[in-house]
């Protein structure tokens, strides 16, 4: 696989995501992952809690197609309240660097009224990439 962070010249360095990745290889997609266990059963109630599960579930996802974290090259994450991500952001940080590790992803965020799950806070979509 062939990978290369897009970085503008004179652009300020993002913190924790990248602008733009080019990437060749086989692509690997998850669909909309939240944060509950094998189950089906939210055991979180808090927004870092199933933020922490949904990128558990991602990476077992993403190992079933071959993939591991450091394919990740995209990631789209709906949440249901933006101050409680806000407020959250460093315990999502640790759990980010426990389960992937040094990965910075495009990422972009979105808050939404709800989700289809009603108990979920988050959904996650990731692309990786794989050689």
């Amino acid at each position: 696989m062939t990978r290369k962070t897009l970085q503008p010249a004179g652009w300020p360095r993002p913190k924790g995501y990248a602008n733009g990745i080019a990437a060749s290889g086989r692509m690997v997609f998850t669909a909309g992952v939240v944060g509950w266990n094998e189950a089906e059963k939210f055991v979180a109630k808090d927004l870092a809690g199933q933020f922490r599960q949904a990128l558990l579930n991602t990476r077992a996802i993403l190992a079933e197609g071959g993939a591991k974290p450091a394919d990740i090259v995209r990631m789209t994450c709906y949440v249901t309240d933006k101050r409680e991500y806000l407020s959250s952001a460093q315990e999502i940080g640790a759990a980010w660097r426990e389960i992937f590790g040094k990965v910075f992803p495009c990422m972009a965020l979105v808050q939404v009224v709800a989700l289809v799950e009603d108990a979920a806070k988050v959904e996650i979509e990731t692309t990786a990439v794989i050689p």
